[in-house]
């Protein structure tokens, strides 16, 4: 682990004073300068984290020039060296923010991204179609659902649903059962763990809708960023050759649970997007349509039974 020096105008002793600013500031310049791009937001955060505060708190302390004890100093400083070193943000606080929910992560499970904010997305409002449709508590299933984030997000935000989720790996599982604990009161969500291709066979035909983000990267394209690279699980990143191995099992997983007329949503790399679209159209669904995210890059792929 890479410890972070100190800024020289710090000096820790019983009688040091530390300006929380000088500390936050120090570490933001050695994350830009690893290549993080999220410097000064995860220096504020990490300070957020050791002192109880929102980035938007420790950012008032810093103008007033706030001091922190030698104990606090000390562990955020621990902090800092980790993230300098690319573990994840979501990894050194044990929080990741999707949606409404904030979920448990940690290493053996994949920490959500906002483009999947767009997956879960589509997914509800094709729950609360429907609904509309006559439907009153609507069946959706999510197919390796790692830390939770896209079932437990169409079931807190569409209470009338009824939700099933499936999750394979045992590193990432504890996680995902933590997550569907601390929404029990909130929805009606059921996880299992086991392989996504065999998973709720006696749900065939009555789903409404069904949602996956499973793994697409070819094998042989590494990531670039350190942080995926070296921290999230191979197993949620890695869809075969040709990264499509587990977006064929889904679809055979989704015609088989699927009501005639239901809704599948599926994200892949940016550049996938017609390669799913093709193996959807082969596989006999009907309406498939590509969809971008906020950063007008095709994210996800629906389609109709």
């Amino acid at each position: 682990m890479k410890r972070l020096a100190w800024p020289q105008s710090v000096k820790l002793s019983s009688e040091s004073i530390v300006l929380l600013g000088d500390l936050v500031r120090h570490a933001a310049e050695r994350f830009e300068a690893v290549g993080i791009e999220s410097a000064l937001a995860d220096a504020e955060l990490l300070a957020g984290h050791i002192l109880g505060l929102s980035r938007g708190a420790v950012q008032a302390q810093i103008m007033l020039d706030t001091s922190i004890s030698d104990v606090q100093a000390e562990q955020l400083s621990n902090l800092y060296g980790r993230r300098l070193a690319r573990e994840p943000l979501q990894h050194i606080t044990g929080v990741a923010y999707f949606r409404q929910l904030e979920l448990a992560v940690g290493r053996g499970v994949f920490v959500p991204r906002p483009e999947t904010e767009l997956i879960a997305q589509l997914a509800i409002d094709s729950t609360r179609l429907a609904i509309r449709d006559g439907n009153p508590n609507p069946i959706a299933v999510d197919l390796g659902t790692g830390s939770g984030a896209i079932a437990l997000a169409m079931a807190t935000e569409n209470p009338a649903a009824r939700i099933y989720a499936v999750e394979k790996s045992a590193d990432a599982f504890p996680f995902t059962k933590s997550n569907f604990e601390t929404y029990a009161d909130r929805c009606d969500a059921t996880l299992v763990q086991g392989d996504l291709a065999d998973a709720f066979q006696d749900l065939n035909a009555l789903v409404s809708v069904v949602a996956s983000n499973p793994p697409y990267i070819p094998l042989a394209m590494i990531p670039r960023d350190e942080e995926v690279r070296l921290h999230d699980p191979a197993l949620a990143l890695y869809g075969g050759e040709d990264g499509m191995s587990v977006i064929h099992l889904v679809s055979a997983t989704a015609k088989r649970l699927l009501v005639e007329g239901g809704a599948l949503v599926i994200e892949h790399a940016d550049s996938q997007s017609e390669q799913v679209s093709q193996l959807l159209l082969a596989d006999g669904w009907r309406e498939v349509r590509a969809h971008k995210d906020l950063t007008d890059r095709y994210r996800a792929v629906t389609a109709i039974k």
